[in-house]
């Protein structure tokens, strides 16, 4: 069961991706140059395009990122910040004319291809830096008490019901006295 809770309040002119719920309008503009340049496809090309525009839908909180679209088929897609492994940034000459950019987040999925492509953000860099933010934080913590050495055996793991975490803690711990006291007792 996935609990949500309220975003944190941010200063009025500062970017917050907890009030991005749809693609900026521009990204209609570019959806229909493209089609356009399809030539007598047109129809064919668009109207999918439309429809992916009028249905996108994303929610930033706490634990992660959804998306959703779709009409016919609805497709969702909801990410948790400790799965993203990887965030590309990619814009080609009409999204960078446009303002345009699309953020790409990719998992350890073992697939090709992004995860999920954020598409219609203006402010494409700091929503990049706020999911590499995020993405650090999550796995930063247990990343910082590796670097210091800090055995963690009473923090959160265990409340969470990561047992095998706090369980490979415990041998990295053993091995570095073993390592220390120049082989096992």
């Amino acid at each position: 069961m996935v609990q949500h809770t309220a975003p944190p309040v941010s200063p009025p002119n500062a970017f917050d991706p907890y009030q991005i719920t749809r693609p900026d309008p521009v990204l209609f503009k570019y959806y229909f140059i493209m089609a356009l340049l399809t030539g007598p496809l047109f129809p064919i090309t668009f109207v999918p395009l439309l429809f992916k525009y009028e249905t996108l839908r994303y929610r930033f909180d706490r634990s992660g990122i959804s998306m959703s679209w779709g009409l016919l088929f609805r497709r969702e897609t909801y990410l948790t910040y400790r799965r993203i492994q990887d965030i590309h940034l990619t814009r080609n000459l009409l999204q960078r004319w446009m303002g345009l950019a699309t953020v790409s987040v990719q998992t350890a999925s073992g697939s090709a291809t992004p995860e999920m492509s954020i598409e219609g953000v203006l402010a494409a860099e700091q929503l990049r830096d706020f999911l590499y933010s995020q993405m650090r934080g999550v796995k930063g913590d247990s990343a910082a008490a590796a670097a210091t050495g800090v055995a963690d055996s009473a923090a959160t793991p265990v409340e969470n019901g990561d047992e095998a975490l706090t369980l490979l803690r415990e041998i990295r711990d053993e091995l570095r006295r073993w390592s220390a006291a120049g082989g096992p007792p």
